[in-house]
This record gives structure tokens, sequence and C-alpha cells, in this order.
């Protein structure tokens, strides 16, 4: 964090980048469960950040359940598990959108837009033809830079009117690079939503089924719904088989 970074690292916003260090703390003790957080402005200090991008990057851990806050100030959450390290145990409990817990810890590039999806898929979604909706595009990075896994989801007329945190992108204007929604499906949970998950993973069509490495690549077509069966969001995953395994966990 203290040194300066270049390319597709310099593009990830400070406070996901914060958040990531603590995260990684909290996951290898150095921050014991219970224990108190040191205060923003040192956190600031250690990070060369402003007290602002401190707090965004806390919020995003409380609303992981990973620290608590109170009038004492901000604490690790407590394990009752001594003998199971906290981060894999809460990641198996939330699942994280687009591309599952290890997509969500890597470098990754992040756009909303507002736009019409493709016409097999506005009816499914609720829409009329040519009706723009939400659009999250995600690219996941490797060490180099180079793209290891790239994802596009729509999102339905009843996702934007029942989930509060993707309805305040209603418009063009208010979308913004490097969104984070990785915690889509606990915001569905918030909204009373209970949803099911579906999906299917094949190889694409066409020749170009590998990548220039010799990796198979592969597609996941996937389809969340509400308790009702109407669709919430629709995504489509590339990545390569081979340098980007594909786990994703889920519970409903």
């Amino acid at each position: 964090m203290a040194e300066p970074e270049s390319g597709a690292a310099a593009e990830v916003p400070l406070y996901l980048r914060v958040a990531a260090a603590l995260r990684e703390d909290l996951a290898q003790r150095r921050i014991s469960p219970g224990s108190r957080l040191p205060s923003e402005r040192s956190l600031s200090q250690r990070y060369h950040v402003n007290r602002q991008t401190v707090r965004s990057a806390l919020q995003l851990l409380r609303e992981e359940r990973l620290v608590v806050t109170d009038r004492r100030g901000t604490f690790a959450a407590a394990d009752s598990s001594a003998s199971e390290p906290a981060a894999p145990a809460l990641t198996a409990r939330r699942p994280t959108f687009p591309g599952g817990p290890r997509a969500a810890e890597a470098l990754v590039r992040a756009s909303l837009t507002w736009e019409p999806p493709p016409a097999p898929l506005a009816a499914r979604l609720l829409l009329t033809p040519g009706e723009p909706t939400l659009v999250h595009r995600h690219t996941v990075l490797g060490p180099q830079g180079a793209a290891l896994q790239r994802a596009v989801s729509w999102f339905s007329r009843p996702a934007l009117a029942e989930i509060p945190q993707l309805s305040r992108y209603r418009r063009a204007r208010d979308c913004r690079q490097q969104p984070d929604l990785r915690l889509l499906y606990h915001w569905m949970h918030q909204a009373g939503l209970r949803i099911t998950h579906r999906e299917s993973v094949g190889v694409p069509p066409g020749p170009a089924t590998t990548t220039q490495g010799g990796a198979a690549r592969l597609v996941v077509h996937r389809v969340v719904s509400d308790q009702h069966g109407h669709a919430l969001e629709i995504t489509d995953i590339d990545f390569s088989a081979q340098s980007a395994a594909w786990t994703y966990e889920f519970s409903a």
C-alpha cells in the first residue's frame, strides 16, 4: 500500500485496497478476533490515504461482518471457532458477486452502464424491447494485467425496483467506474428476496475454444431469480480453465 503502484493496480479504488489489506490482516490473525483495530487516524497514516477512505473501507468490512463498531471503536468480529480461519468460514456463508470468493480477492476492473440488454434477454428481464437497464461489466486481472475472467451482468426491472443499493443507479449519470457490487446477494437478502440460483457451464461455440496458451475456455450462464420466479440478474462469465479456476459457493 505505501509504495506507488502503476498499471492496472493503480485503477483500483483506494478504499478497496485498504479494505483488502485489513481483510488479509483479519484472515491471517494479525488482528485477532475481538481485538480493537487501530484508529482511523492511525490507519490513514499507515496506508497514506485520507480518513474518508479509511471510513469507506471499514464500512465495507462492517457490511461483510468482519468488523463491528461501537462507541469504543472498531473491533474484529468475534470468531467462535478458534481452529478455523475466519475469512474462509465467512466466505462460505456469503456468496460473492459476480465470480465467487476467489474473483473477489483478485485485482479487477469493473464498470456500470445503462443500456438495453440483448434482445433475447429483454422479456426475461421484464423489459420492453430496447428498454435500457443497469449493466455490470467485470474483468479479473492476472499479476501482469492480463484478463483471466470476464463477466457481464444484466439486471431486471424487479431487481432495480426492489434492491435499494441498485436503484440508486437508475440513471446513466449515476453510474461510476469501479463500482463495488460484491455484496449484491446480501443486498437481495436484506430486501426480503428469497433467491434461487441456476447456472449452466459449457464451451463457447466456434473455433476459439482455447486460449493462446492452450487452456480451455469455459462459459458460465447464470440466472438468479426471486421467490416469484422473476429473474433478478442474468450473468455470462467467460474464463480460462487453466489460469482462472472458477469457484462459486452458494447457500440459500
